[in-house]
């Protein structure tokens, strides 16, 4: 396959800066691969279009403010760091740093009263590991959310008014540098609906990494690597599934953070166990999915 092959025009008009008030008043496109027909609805009415003793599967990972800005110790040169993933302990973190030529090994960042960031590797990739001094290891989170900006895609330009609006509802443990943006939509109304439809919600994780913004570079699309990112799957959750698969009900994932996660734990037959571990499946047009029924 060839990248250049899925190649599409989008105006940047259609690009959405800013979210929908209520929430589940966006657009829903509904493609039904039996028909090969498209449908325009509201995401609102996602129940209506799904069937009782279907499952639909959640990524519960929440974004963290992993955007960070300061100036170079000794001169007044901005300097910017977006953590990436804790590495050892909760002070040292993966990162990438900018401007990333005047930030070799030693390098301090300040970020904040009497916070130093140290640059303490860097690797091939462009990419370092800093460690954070200044701050007590229980105060990091706090020091994050009232320092840090969250980590919006290229293509949004307006800055978030609330940072929330960057979280699904239902977003619970904290890891991810972008949202799984499918979930933004869903609403307590929605999920009211869904049960009353006898719809069933089970929750899993995958920590959304830098990955999901990086381009793919290669024109052979197999050549390409996708970033590995963290994923955990309970055994409730896992036990869940597979009773709505053996009943006869279809497996939802709800976007491609929650797709790629059963993908990478499903056996030959679609059935997922209890897991946790780094994905760093690549899931191509052809690619035979086992676990998943819809998207």
């Amino acid at each position: 396959m060839r990248l250049s092959d899925y190649e599409f025009e989008l105006p940047e008009g259609l690009i959405a800066q800013e979210s929908r008030i209520p929430r589940d008043s966006c657009r829903l496109m509904v493609l039904d691969r039996a028909t090969e027909k498209v449908h325009h609805c509201v995401f609102r009415q996602l129940p209506e279009l799904l069937r009782p003793g279907d499952c639909l599967v959640l990524n519960e990972t929440r974004v963290l403010p992993a955007r960070l800005y300061g100036r170079i110790a000794g001169t007044e040169r901005a300097a910017e760091i977006l953590l990436l993933r804790a590495e050892a302990t909760p002070m040292t973190w993966k990162a990438l740093l900018r401007p990333g030529r005047r930030l070799p090994v030693g390098a301090v960042i300040e970020a904040g009263p009497d916070v130093r960031i140290t640059v303490v590797q860097r690797d091939r990739d462009g990419r370092a590991s800093v460690r954070f001094e200044g701050i007590p290891e229980a105060g990091f989170r706090p020091y994050l959310w009232s320092h840090g900006e969250m980590p919006t895609p290229p293509y949004i330009r307006r800055t978030l008014l609330d940072p929330e609006d960057y979280q699904t509802v239902y977003s619970r443990i904290e890891g991810s540098v972008a949202a799984p943006t499918a979930g933004l939509h869903f609403t307590g109304g929605v999920f009211a609906a869904l049960a009353a439809r006898q719809i069933q919600v089970v929750k899993i994780l995958l920590h959304v990494g830098y990955g999901t913004f990086a381009p793919l570079r290669a024109e052979e699309v197999e050549s390409n690597r996708l970033e590995e990112e963290y994923f955990s799957v309970t055994a409730a959750a896992a036990r869940t599934i597979n009773e709505c698969r053996r009943g006869g009900g279809r497996i939802i994932p709800v976007g491609t953070s929650a797709t790629r996660t059963l993908e990478t734990i499903s056996d030959g037959d679609g059935y997922v166990g209890e897991e946790e571990g780094w994905s760093g499946l690549f899931i191509y047009p052809d690619t035979a999915l086992r676990a998943v029924d819809c998207l």
